[in-house]
């Protein structure tokens, strides 16, 4: 499994026999070089959507009609995306999961708040579990801790989480780490959201302070992580 990150909330995971998107924010991204958009996208499979804002969704429908991948996601938004942008989507609603060949998606809740230009509500915000080759992966979206957390892990048991944790408009790095410890038993934590903007947290220090034993790593653009 490779998990590579794109900056921001994007990351590109290749896991089985998909390469998976996750809100890839490839233009206008301080953190993303868009001389780097064909390698992060070649071979893309499907891509994900956690919500409608900007910063997750902007470059969706062109990567979407480049690779031929399908968009997953949120029911509203993908109706929205599949009848004004004409792109092959999957939407379903929280606690449904599809497969996508051997990989199966929960589309899971999230709290925060979900719009996009042209459309104004897109559903409601959400996060995904991701399985497959013998592990999950708990990608939290953007969101604030949630009690829910503790109903995930019974479920889910992540592996690896890749938490939001830049703060203002997500969980912070103290409240990421409460709530990883708190409600979940990862070996490896990815904290994501940050570093983007200087209202942001710049580094990751305060989580891997919080979570002694978990394996935090602090991922850099476009290099592979592999687990």
């Amino acid at each position: 499994m490779k998990i590579t990150w794109l900056g921001h909330s994007g990351f590109r995971i290749e896991i089985a026999d998909q390469v998976l998107l996750i809100d890839p924010w490839l233009h206008g991204n301080p953190m993303f070089d868009e001389s780097n958009a064909e390698a992060a996208t070649k071979g893309a499979t499907a891509l994900l959507l956690s919500h409608g804002h900007f910063d997750h969704t902007n470059d969706s429908v062109d990567v979407a009609k480049k690779t031929g991948a399908k968009v997953v996601g949120i029911f509203e938004l993908m109706g929205h995306l599949a009848e004004k942008e004409g792109v092959e989507t999957v939407g379903f609603n929280l606690g449904g999961t599809v497969s996508l060949g051997e990989v199966s998606v929960t589309l899971v809740g999230a709290r925060h708040s979900s719009s996009m230009a042209g459309l104004g509500y897109a559903g409601t915000e959400a996060g995904f579990m991701i399985s497959g080759e013998g592990k999950t992966i708990y990608f939290s979206g953007d969101t604030d801790v949630m009690a829910d957390m503790g109903v995930y892990q019974d479920l889910h048991a992540p592996d690896i989480g890749i938490l939001s944790c830049g703060g203002h408009f997500t969980m912070d790095m103290k409240r990421a780490a409460y709530a990883a410890k708190k409600f979940f038993k990862f070996k490896t934590v990815i904290p994501c959201h940050y570093k983007t903007f200087p209202l942001l947290a710049q580094d990751a220090k305060e989580l891997a302070k919080g979570l002694p034993g978990v394996d935090v790593i602090e991922p850099e653009v476009m290099k592979a992580i592999e687990l």
